[in-house]
């Protein structure tokens, strides 16, 4: 697993556990948004700006699909189902060459 899909994944867990624990959505977003820069930065490195555009495009659509998709099969789940879709994304789209 490269960097930026473990970045990615754990943001997006991270990002919502400390929202539930807090209760203070702006602190998770705060992590959350910490690691998505985090992995962006990491895959811009790795493979250019492109990839890392389209990896924060898939971040950013990952925590807004987690919303009405948890409405339907409930909170950790969610965040578990967009979690692996968003992290499996950063590893394909980080690959070198």
């Amino acid at each position: 697993m490269s960097l930026p899909s473990l970045l990615t994944a754990s943001g997006l867990i991270s990002g919502f556990a400390v929202s539930r624990a807090t209760e203070h959505r702006h602190w998770g977003g705060a992590v959350a948004a910490g690691f998505g820069l985090a992995a962006a930065e990491t895959c811009r490195r790795r493979t250019g700006l492109a990839p890392a555009a389209a990896l924060g495009g898939t971040y950013a659509a990952a925590l807004a699909a987690s919303h009405p998709l948890a409405k339907k099969i409930g909170a950790w789940p969610s965040v578990f189902a967009v979690s692996g879709a968003a992290a499996t994304a950063a590893g394909l789209l980080s690959r070198r060459g």
